[in-house]
């Protein structure tokens, strides 16, 4: 709201030497100047308004099932407590010949989990890594699956009701995984746009219990005409903790690419 009286207060507010915009102000050049006309504002246009709805919609592109992981207990529902290697062989165990889809993994893959103990260098079970990525003030398990051909699958398990919930599922030929604050984030290599990565965000969905891919976009990594893009070595999240509204990435380590 105006102040009353303003005109009448111009004259003891040059006295005082207040650098006010008004006009006269003891003859003093300066204050508020104008840059010049506005570019006018545009919002959207709808186009082809009297198209009709559809009247049967398509799956949600981040609809994502969530599955409980059988035969695995969660003391005091802390994630911690259980051995990562130990819960993606059960899930093995429970889709066997499964190679497609959230529980998909390479044969050779398969028979690499079962051989961890006894063989642990060449197993396939990553380093695990732990954030409250649902908000609930306890750790998610985040476990890295590497596969051939520079795949690697990328899992997150919700402790719930002293067992394991898998609250998302992804394979992809993977460059590295990020967290931001509660989002994991993904960057990978894109065979058909050479140049470019994909970066998908998945963001804990309280409706749907599950991770979903809540932004997706295409980023130039290397200017036109120096060559097809390369995908490096996987990387592993990185273990530093972030504080929810933390905007930017955390880096992973390279130990992932032994």
């Amino acid at each position: 709201m105006r102040p009353r009286g303003v005109r009448s207060a111009a004259g003891v507010l040059c006295a005082l030497g207040l650098a006010l915009a008004l006009t006269g102000c003891g003859g003093r050049e300066g204050g508020l100047k104008s840059a010049g006309p506005a570019p006018t504002a545009v919002g959207p246009v709808r186009l082809w308004p009297d198209l009709p709805p559809a009247t049967n919609p398509p799956i949600d592109y981040g609809e994502s099932d969530t599955q409980r992981v059988p035969g695995v207990e969660v003391t005091d529902n802390d994630v911690h407590s259980v051995d990562p290697v130990a819960v993606v062989r059960a899930e093995v165990r429970a889709h066997p010949d499964t190679y497609t889809g959230a529980d998909g993994l390479y044969e050779e893959t398969v028979r690499a989990i079962e051989a961890c103990d006894t063989a642990p260098a060449a197993c396939p079970v990553l380093k695990p890594y732990y954030r409250d990525l649902t908000g609930n003030g306890r750790d998610e398990l985040i476990v890295g699956i590497r596969m051939p051909e520079q795949q690697v699958a990328v899992r997150v398990y919700l402790a719930e009701n002293g067992g394991l919930t898998r609250i998302m599922s992804t394979v992809d030929q993977v460059i590295s995984v990020e967290l931001a604050g509660r989002d994991l984030i993904l960057r990978v290599g894109s065979a058909g746009i050479p140049g470019y990565e994909y970066r998908t965000a998945w963001t804990w969905d309280e409706q749907q219990g599950s991770m979903l891919p809540t932004r997706d976009e295409i980023v130039r990594v290397k200017p036109p005409g120096t060559g097809p893009s390369t995908v490096p070595a996987p990387r592993l999240v990185s273990p530093t903790p972030t504080p929810p509204d933390t905007p930017a990435p955390v880096p992973l380590p390279p130990e992932a690419t032994q």
